[in-house]
């Protein structure tokens, strides 16, 4: 049978399972739908020959083939076990048409942690409010919360830093005098000397690759006259906890939180008639990281790593704790 023909049978076998009603308001709507598409004879004119204009029979088949899926629709509404069949006739979906599976972290890197509502970035090194202590103005307090800020901004946020790198941004923080100090000590990669690499936060290299530009901060500045080396000013007492999402290189899946807790003492003092301000001691302790690498790096723990050569000790402690008492050598920890 011609194609057209064949066609034809078909469409004629679909109307004739419809009432005479049903057609009859098929093909007034088919009618009206044609006399509406008529242009008006000078627009057809200077309208270029286009497509054949459907005719009220093209008009019904259209108008019938909705209603039928309209009514195919209402009974998948009311029998869903026949959407399920069908489903099952038609073979397999295509893998590209399913939905895709929600990606890990997909709510955020800190969803779920105590880290969800810490400040980000240096917004999260708040200062107290200055004022006139140890000897030292207001404006001097001011001055030295300001720089105290910076250096902590360089040496935790910067990515260099983070990444490994030199740790530039800190150096030119520091008084000029400790800077030579900070040069001369830092890297030496042995366990018993000082390595001022311990100051910052530095990710061994090619062992991470921050997953977000957000880092979440949270901790507290504070206050107190001291007198240090013939000199009196103030003394500032830092605490704070950092945030770091991180992963394998190029291994997006592998994704951590890292938990740095930070401690540290700077001292202010006026000397020759300008402010310093000057590093007593930075140091911080890393969740999840090794404990067998001594290196002044942060060597991270994910979850396919295997086991170090230091095994940790003591009961669980939760890293999000600020004021956690201090502990010797590598500690047990909750999950971050």
């Amino acid at each position: 049978m011609p194609y057209g023909d064949d066609l034809d049978a078909r469409f004629d076998e679909l109307v004739s399972q419809i009432g005479d009603d049903e057609r009859r308001r098929m093909r007034a709507a088919a009618g009206k739908a044609a006399r509406a598409s008529r242009a008006p004879r000078a627009a057809r004119r200077a309208t270029p020959a286009g497509p054949p204009r459907r005719t009220p029979r093209v008009l019904l088949a259209v108008a019938v083939m909705l209603a039928v899926i309209l009514a195919g629709g209402l009974v998948v509404a009311f029998r869903p076990d026949v959407l399920s069949a069908i489903r099952q006739a038609a073979g397999p979906v295509p893998e590209e048409t399913l939905p895709v599976s929600s990606a890990p972290w997909a709510a955020g890197p800190f969803a779920g942690s105590p880290a969800e509502t810490y400040a980000d970035g240096i917004a999260g090194f708040v200062m107290p409010p200055a004022k006139a202590l140890g000897g030292l103005s207001t404006k001097d307090v001011a001055e030295a919360l300001k720089r105290t800020r910076e250096l902590l901004a360089a040496a935790y946020l910067d990515r260099a830093t983070l990444m490994g790198g030199r740790p530039a941004a800190f150096i030119k923080a520091l008084d000029p005098v400790q800077r030579t100090v900070f040069r001369e000590n830092l890297d030496h990669g042995t366990k018993d000397d000082f390595d001022s690499r311990n100051w910052v936060a530095s990710f061994a290299p090619k062992t991470a690759e921050l997953a977000t530009g957000v880092i979440k901060v949270e901790g507290r500045t504070m206050l107190a006259a001291a007198k240090e080396g013939g000199h009196t000013g103030v003394r500032m007492k830092i605490n704070y906890l950092l945030v770091y999402a991180v992963h394998r290189p190029g291994q997006p899946a592998t994704m951590i939180r890292v938990v740095v807790h930070l401690k540290g003492e700077l001292f202010a003092y006026r000397e020759h008639g300008k402010l310093v301000v000057w590093v007593e001691h930075l140091g911080h302790t890393s969740t999840p990281a090794r404990c067998d690498v001594q290196d002044a790096f942060i060597h991270p723990v994910y979850a396919d790593s295997a086991d170090g050569s230091v095994a940790p000790s003591g009961p669980p402690s939760d890293p999000y704790e600020l004021d956690q008492p201090e502990h010797e050598g590598c500690s047990t920890s909750e999950a971050t």
